[in-house]
């Protein structure tokens, strides 16, 4: 794998699977839409991520490629619309951004790189979104910032083992995070210094990657924000009541068709009776979707509070925190404080102090951040979930409309710098800025605000 050409703003190079041209833009390269999966149509849908053949000639890298299948994101009052873009034939890509020019420790030396997968509680979202746009964060900290989709809903994690289908999501992310192992060193990246991250369910996707014992040695540091930590992976028994309730409204039974089937069926028909599955189990006050990681299965060997117990972080960096006030995201801008602050707390705060007191116990380094910034357009709102990521890429512009974010000023775009600035610090060096955790203390929490 080598770097074959740059010329003016494009610069193509050369991976296993072909060649690429990517886009340069104020010192940094993207290579955006990269399939590291082939597409997971007729025979593999429904079937773990499958090597990508290859391509012909020069790949155009300059645009990114399209979503998942899915359906209207839940937070979309708080975060803003999308306008769907989803094509399943073409969903299993990933996005690169790459410094130009030597290292800043070395011309020899490869970059850090930073491995993120978005959140929308694995059922929307796309790594290829402008939000998550990873320019300003890989020249921030001279490292290599990479962005993945994975399969989400009922085409990454509904649970028919017989089928095929068992935490395809999960085995997407896998793949990806072994596709950076084999191919980032083309871009400049060190396969050897590889942070996993994410927000919501990516941080909570990033720590199962690290703790699975099958891809964990592949990972150095974590980055982990706002994850949900109260969710535990699904029972097999819960995944098998919302599988069986799902083929019954698809109106195909559970028997050695089955796989052919569910081939046959229009993702689109598929996204309709995953709708009609969550808001029949739905149920006041448990915001879990109806399909997320099996407990047992790929990827989810062991609930996670377990693993981190047994010292499966040992030796990896961690960097973890969450918003202010995470719940008005979900219970809307006129909740009572105190009831705000409990749901917070339990769904979020709680998971935090123990993943910093489990680390610190096991000698691991755990530097824990609370995004405080409220919402210039809707107060109410405080500072909800989702609410960092604007700051955590230094993407002020792409959240225009957001309601979580409103009017920006010159404070605001130093608070990016500097929040962006600590979690590319963190994948550089492991070192954000402030102190880890002691397990003779109590947590020492760096609060990001406007001053």
């Amino acid at each position: 794998m080598t770097r074959e050409d740059t010329n003016g703003n494009t610069t193509v190079l050369t991976i296993r699977q072909g060649s690429l041209r990517g886009v340069t833009d104020g010192g940094v390269s993207a290579f955006r839409g990269i399939p590291y999966a082939a597409p997971p149509v007729g025979r593999l849908r429904f079937r773990p991520p499958a090597d990508h053949p290859g391509w012909p000639g020069v790949r155009d890298a300059g645009g990114a490629g399209p979503s998942v299948p899915q359906g209207p994101g839940r937070l979309a009052p708080v975060m803003g619309a999308r306008i769907p873009d989803w094509d399943e034939a073409g969903c299993l890509n990933l996005n690169v951004w790459t410094p130009r020019g030597a290292p800043a420790d070395g011309a020899d030396r490869p970059r850090p790189v930073l491995l993120w997968f978005h959140g929308g509680g694995f059922t929307s979202g796309s790594g290829g979104w402008d939000w998550y746009d990873g320019a300003r964060l890989a020249a921030a900290g001279d490292i290599v910032v990479v962005t993945a989709n994975y399969r989400l809903g009922p085409l990454g994690y509904l649970h028919l083992p017989e089928a095929g289908a068992d935490n395809l999501g999960s085995r997407d992310q896998a793949a990806a995070l072994r596709w950076v192992r084999d191919t980032i060193r083309a871009f400049g990246g060190d396969p050897a210094r590889i942070t996993v991250g994410g927000q919501s369910a990516g941080a909570y996707s990033a720590l199962a990657l690290a703790l699975d014992p099958e891809t964990g040695p592949l990972v150095h540091r974590l980055i982990l924000q706002s994850g949900p930590w109260n969710l535990l992976p699904q029972s097999p028994a819960a995944a098998d009541r919302a599988a069986d309730l799902f083929l019954d409204l698809l109106g195909i039974a559970r028997d050695e068709h089955l796989a052919k089937a569910l081939r046959d069926v229009p993702a689109g028909d598929l996204l309709d009776a995953y709708g009609r599955v969550a808001a029949e189990l739905a149920r006041p006050g448990d915001g879990a979707p109806p399909m997320h990681p099996v407990l047992g299965g790929a990827g989810h060997p062991t609930a996670w509070p377990t693993a981190l117990a047994d010292g499966a972080l040992a030796g990896k960096g961690v960097l973890v925190g969450s918003t202010e006030h995470e719940a008005t995201a979900f219970l809307g801008p006129d909740a009572p404080a105190e009831l705000v602050a409990a749901v917070t707390r339990a769904a979020f705060g709680e998971g935090v102090d123990t993943l910093a007191r489990e680390c610190a116990a096991h000698g691991t380094p755990a530097h824990v951040y609370r995004f405080a910034r409220v919402s210039t357009a809707v107060p109410g709102l405080g500072a909800p979930h989702c609410s960092d990521l604007p700051f955590a890429f230094d993407r002020l512009d792409a959240y225009a409309t957001a309601p979580m974010l409103g009017p920006v000023d010159a404070r605001d775009r130093e608070l990016a710098r500097e929040f962006s600035g600590a979690l590319a610090a963190f994948t550089a060096t492991g070192d954000p800025g402030w102190p880890a955790h002691r397990p003779e203390a109590a947590p020492y929490v760096r609060r990001f605000a406007r001053e």
